[in-house]
């Protein structure tokens, strides 16, 4: 069973009379990692929902692989605040894997490789309540890896974290994209965005108003909206 690609025709969402997201289409396929970017309130997280099945759409539709069912097969999505469940480390990502349909037998062998992949072998009793929030989001990552997802989703997992914490994540992150798990990524982070993106959509107001290779959307943003975006300045509505 597969995800990919997800197609996305003349999506709108709305909430009440609030549009946030206008007449997007988008075709998500497998390959380097793509990259959200936009002002707050552009509407990034929103498309993620969509592309995740979250939600769904206003008008317009969205396919995976062909089919309009939500239901994911092999995609998983960490959040910018995961929640953690009321056990271990360990128990959070054993119950991850339960939820994943890993076979009983292979859990515990799985949930360790699962830890030691993130760097969180040696906290598998502590309670995940403890943990701190660079922890966190590695138990986070563990437990969207549990589902072998061929599309990870990510909506600014580093965007709380210090430095050092950042660094880790980014390190998960990358090692994810050269396995061929396709990433689909927001961020307001444009060093990051440089250091793991393979191509860019802009959201403006709803609207993607650019898809380009990362190297080309920083050296030549072929929209006011874009450049003002890069150089740090407010965007102001049309």
């Amino acid at each position: 069973m597969s995800d990919l690609p997800v197609t996305l025709s003349k999506i709108s969402y709305a909430v009440g009379y609030t549009p946030i997201l206008r007449d997007v289409d988008l075709i998500l396929r497998a390959g380097a990692p793509t990259f959200v970017v936009g002002p707050n309130g552009s509407g990034k997280s929103t498309l993620l929902r969509l592309v995740m099945g979250l939600i769904a759409p206003t008008a317009g539709s969205v396919e995976w692989a062909g089919s309009r069912d939500p239901a994911p097969r092999r995609r998983a999505m960490v959040f910018q605040h995961p929640v953690m469940l009321r056990r271990s480390v360990a128990g959070n990502l054993l119950y991850a894997l339960e939820q994943a349909g890993v076979e009983k037998s292979l859990r515990s062998r799985r949930c360790s490789e699962l830890l030691q992949k993130v760097g969180l072998s040696d906290l598998e009793d502590r309670p995940a309540r403890r943990l701190s929030g660079g922890e966190r989001q590695k138990l986070a990552f563990a437990r969207a890896l549990a589902r072998s997802p061929e599309l990870l989703i990510l909506d600014e997992p580093t965007a709380s974290l210090d430095p050092s914490a950042t660094l880790a994540l980014e390190r998960l992150i990358a090692q994810a994209a050269h396995e061929g798990i396709k990433i689909l990524m927001a961020s307001h982070d444009l060093g990051q965005i440089r250091r793991l993106a393979g191509d860019i959509l802009f959201l403006h107001h709803g609207r993607i108003l650019e898809t380009a290779p990362v190297q080309d959307f920083f050296a030549h943003p072929r929209t006011a909206q874009a450049s003002a975006f890069l150089r740090g300045d407010l965007i102001m509505e049309d």
